[in-house]
C-alpha cells in the first residue's frame, strides 16, 4: 500500500431516499490491511486511476480504496465489515464492461478479483469445469480445448474479460444463437452474500429442479446480490471443423431479412453475425485488412457453420447459400483454412474498437425477435434523422442482439450532452420494446442505461426486484446505484 495522498478521514455521500454511506476511510483502510495484507490494499491516486473507470464511455469515479482478496473467507470478512458500517463495495473484474456496472459511482471499496485467478477443475468425465472469476475467457477456452473440450460463450472481448464480468452480466457473442449465452452455460456458483454468509446456489448437474434457481438468479444481476468466487461451468466435445462465410448485400435491410429467412430453412448457424457498411469499413482500416468492399455493397453477415465432421459442413454452407442467394447479394467470400477464417472473423470481432478508434461513441444493446430485425434498423436511422445522430450498427443478428452505435462525430458538446439527443435514445428504446424486445441482451443495466430501464419493465416488476435486492442486501452495500 503506498499513500502519494492520504485518504479522506471521513467521507460522506448522500444518495436519495434518505440514504447516506459515511465512513472513516483511515479505519477503513487498515480493516482492510488486517484482511488481506499491506501489499493488497490500494490508496495512492495514481494506482487507484486504472480501477476508477471500464470501457463505458468517458465515465470516472474513484474509489476510497482498492481491495484485493484471494479466498472466499477474505470477501466474507470485507463485506461483514461493510455491511456493519454501511460502506458500499464494488466488484470489479477485468473493466471490459460497458453499462458502468464495475464503476463505484458512490465511491467505497472497489473489490478487485484479479486475485481470483485459477481454473480448479476440468472434469472431462462430467464435461464440466470449476474455475475462479479472475480467469480470462479466452484462457479457459484454451484450458478446456486441450482436453477436447468446448467453452462456448465468447465475447468481442474475450482475449481480456473475466469469466465474472461474463457471469455479472451473462455474456453472449457470436455463438450464443447456437449454443446460449452465459446463464445457459453454467450449472453452479459459489456466492459471498452481502451479509458475509457463503453458499452453492445449485448443484453440478444438468437438471435442477430444487426449489427457486439462484445460480440463474445470480448470472446477470451485476454484482448486485453477492459476489461469485466460483463457477461450475457445464462444457461439451470440440467442434472440430468449422467453415465461415461473408456475404455481401446491397441493402442492410435485406441483410437483417436473410437472418429469418435462414431459420425459417432449418440452417443452424453456430455463428451469425451482421455488419453495416460503416462497421465494416472502419474495421478494414482499423485493422489494416485485405478485404475490398464493392461501392454497392451495404451490408454483411457473417455466418459460420461447425461440427465433429468436415464432410457435414458443406452441404450446409450449400443451404445458406440457396437462401440468401434469393436477395441482392455480392461474391461471397468462403473461409475454410484457418487464415481465411481469422480475417473475416477479425473484422466482426475488432468492429468495436475500430467504433472506438474512430469517435466517442454511446453504446446501445437492443435485443428484438429476429424476425424484427429489419424493422429495428429502419427505425433506428429513422429517428437518427429526426435527432440529428448518426448510428453504426453490427451485433449477432441471429439471437437479434443488434448494437447500435451512436457516434458524436461533428457534434457540438452540447448536442452530445443535450436533452435531445437523450430523448432520441429514450425513442430507439421504446421503437425496441414496442417490437417485443428488451434494451440490454448482454451488456446489462448498469448505470447508464438505469433512466431507462422503466421503458422495458414494468413498475411492479422493478418492484419485485428491489424487493429480492433487499433480501439479499438489506443495507445496499454491493454495488449500489446500478440497474434501479
Amino acid at each position: 500500500m503506498s499513500n502519494n495522498t492520504a485518504p479522506a478521514p471521513l467521507i460522506e455521500t448522500k444518495v436519495g431516499n434518505g440514504l447516506t454511506y459515511s465512513f472513516d476511510v483511515n479505519a477503513l483502510v487498515k480493516k482492510m490491511v488486517d484482511i488481506v495484507g499491506e501489499n493488497y490494499v490500494v490508496t495512492d491516486k495514481d494506482a487507484l486511476e486504472p480501477y476508477s473507470h471500464d470501457e463505458t464511455e468517458d465515465l470516472v469515479y474513484v474509489p476510497a480504496v482498492v481491495v484485493k482478496p484471494i479466498t472466499p473467507i477474505e470477501i466474507s470478512e470485507i463485506l461483514i465489515y461493510a455491511n456493519e458500517h454501511k460502506i458500499p463495495v464494488t466488484a470489479r473484474g477485468a473493466g471490459t464492461g460497458l453499462s458502468g456496472s464495475a464503476l463505484a459511482v458512490y465511491g467505497g471499496v472497489i473489490l478487485s478479483m484479479e486475485r481470483f485467478n485459477k481454473i480448479l477443475d476440468i472434469d472431462e468425465a462430467n464435461h464440466q469445469a470449476t474455475v475462479e472469476p479472475g480467469v480470462v475467457n479466452e484462457a479457459f477456452q484454451d484450458a478446456v480445448k486441450a482436453k477436447g473440450l468446448f467453452y462456448p460463450v465468447d465475447p468481442a472481448s474475450k482475449g481480456s474479460c473475466f469469466l465474472g464480468g461474463n457471469l455479472a452480466q451473462s455474456s453472449g457473442g457470436p455463438r450464443a444463437v447456437k449454443y446460449g449465452t452465459t446463464r445457459d452455460n453454467v450449472l453452479n456458483l459459489e456466492v459471498v452474500l452481502p451479509t458475509g454468509e457463503i453458499i452453492w446456489t445449485g448443484a453440478n448437474v444438468l437438471k435442477y429442479s430444487t426449489g427457486y434457481n439462484l445460480t440463474h438468479l445470480m448470472v446477470g444481476s451485476e454484482g448486485t446480490l453477492g459476489i461469485i468466487t466460483k463457477a461450475v461451468f457445464k462444457l461439451r466435445p470440440y467442434p472440430a471443423h468449422n467453415i465461415v462465410m461473408l456475404v455481401p448485400f446491397e441493402s442492410a435491410e435485406e441483410a437483417c431479412q436473410a437472418v429469418s429467412a435462414l431459420f425459417m430453412a432449418g440452417c443452424n448457424p453456430s455463428c451469425l453475425e451482421f455488419m453495416e457498411r460503416d462497421a465494416i469499413d472502419w474495421a478494414i482500416s482499423y485493422t489494416e485488412s485485405k478485404i475490398v468492399v464493392p461501392e454497392n455493397i451495404q451490408a454483411h453477415l457473417v455466418i459460420e457453420v461447425d461440427g465433429p465432421e468436415a464432410d457435414a459442413l458443406m452441404p450446409q454452407v450449400e443451404k445458406i447459400f440457396e437462401v440468401v442467394s434469393q436477395f441482392k447479394i455480392g461474391e461471397t467470400l468462403l473461409g475454410q483454412s484457418a487464415d481465411e477464417k481469422e480475417a473475416i472473423w477479425k473484422l466482426r470481432r475488432q468492429a468495436p474498437y475500430a467504433v472506438r478508434h474512430n469517435s466517442v461513441y454511446k453504446e446501445e444493446d437492443t435485443v428484438v425477435p429476429r424476425a424484427y430485425l429489419p424493422q429495428l434498423l429502419k427505425g433506428v436511422k429513422a429517428l437518427g434523422a429526426e435527432y440529428g445522430f448518426k448510428s453504426v450498427c453490427y451485433g449477432h443478428a441471429g439471437d437479434g442482439n443488434l448494437h447500435i452505435n451512436i457516434i458524436k462525430a461533428a457534434m457540438t458538446e452540447e448536442e452530445w450532452h443535450g436533452e435531445k439527443l437523450k430523448e432520441g435514445i429514450r425513442e430507439v428504446f421504446k421503437l425496441v420494446v414496442n417490437l417485443g424486445g428488451t434494451i440490454s441482451g448482454e451488456h446489462g443495466i448498469g448505470y447508464v442505461q438505469k433512466p431507462y430501464i422503466g421503458i422495458a419493465l414494468a413498475e411492479k416488476n422493478l418492484e419485485l426486484m428491489r424487493g429480492i435486492k433487499h433480501v439479499f442486501d438489506p443495507n445496499n452495500i454491493l454495488n449500489p446505484g446500478k440497474i434501479f
